[in-house]
């Protein structure tokens, strides 16, 4: 690989510090990276091991000048602002014109499946994302992130616990992917020697509905679990009386109805191409989470 800086933002979220170990475990010297965040002192340790790391801030454009001058490529990671009063698309576009006045040649954007047709809540802030990469004029990767196995510990624990898991998503399939798979594919695309555009769907290796993933869970985790199929509406009556944000259950509500359409049933091997190696399995992941459930 030519002599490059490496760039990788939101670097203290679980994502940046996974790709700061992948692009160390790809023989990437730690003098060659820059991980910039909104708090440097979350990353000492990255510092400590030699990684040069900056302050920035999307949301504040004025320090993206300094926190980008030098790299060659960047990992643009999409921020979490999906809460009321946040603004992510100008956050990313704050940091995509950054990268241009840096001199930046190549950008690698974290996106999602299909996000002109997804029905998830967030796809547009993805698609006018990647339509700001685009007329960049920056040679570019996007990797559309399907969704993580991780999601999964965020209610179906909850669900083992009450041994119902309520859904929307009808006979819909969907493929999820590990969280260090997306990082390793990220590192991949950072470091690839190639000039060309690509755009990258990243998957599992397989698609399930909601009753083939509660029979994997069940039969790792040995608890019983129901799957129980409701109405948008039943969902979302639930979810308001178990007291989340408005935010929280549209995006719920919104993935069930992306699951259902079909929008989530895609299996693809851009992530082996990209890293040579097969993405974690679901059933791995419920093993290696199983104390979690």
């Amino acid at each position: 690989m030519p002599e490059t800086k490496l760039l990788v933002t939101g670097a203290s979220g679980q994502l940046g510090r996974e790709t700061l170990e992948a692009l160390i475990e790809n023989g990437v010297a730690p003098e060659k990276i820059i991980a910039t965040t909104r708090d440097p002192s979350k990353l000492s340790d990255m510092a400590n091991r030699g990684i040069e790391v900056r302050r920035a801030d999307f949301s504040q454009p004025e320090t993206l000048d300094a926190a980008f001058k030098g790299a060659s490529r960047i990992a643009v990671i999409s921020t979490d602002a999906i809460a009321p009063g946040t603004d992510r698309i100008t956050q990313h576009m704050n940091a995509i014109s950054a990268a241009v006045k840096a001199g930046v040649k190549r950008v690698v954007y974290t996106s999602m499946p299909d996000p002109a047709h997804s029905k998830i809540s967030f796809a547009p802030d993805h698609l006018a994302s990647e339509k700001a990469v685009y007329e960049s004029g920056l040679t570019y990767t996007i990797l559309r992130n399907s969704w993580y196995q991780e999601n999964m510990l965020m209610n179906l624990p909850q669900a083992f616990a009450s041994g119902i898991w309520a859904t929307a998503a009808g006979d819909g399939k969907q493929t999820h992917i590990g969280h260090d798979d997306c990082a390793r594919a990220l590192a991949a695309a950072l470091t690839a020697e190639d000039n060309d555009n690509h755009i990258y769907t990243l998957t599992g290796p397989e698609s399930f509905t909601m009753e083939e993933i509660a029979s994997i869970a069940r039969d790792v985790i040995g608890k019983p679990l129901e799957v129980k199929q409701v109405s948008e509406d039943a969902l979302r009556g639930g979810l308001e009386a178990a007291g989340l944000p408005g935010f929280v259950v549209a995006l719920s509500v919104s993935t069930d109805a992306n699951i259902r359409a079909g929008g989530f049933d895609l299996v693809t091997s851009d992530f082996e191409t990209l890293t040579g190696r097969k993405p974690r399995s679901l059933r791995a992941f419920f093993e290696a989470n199983k104390a979690a459930f």
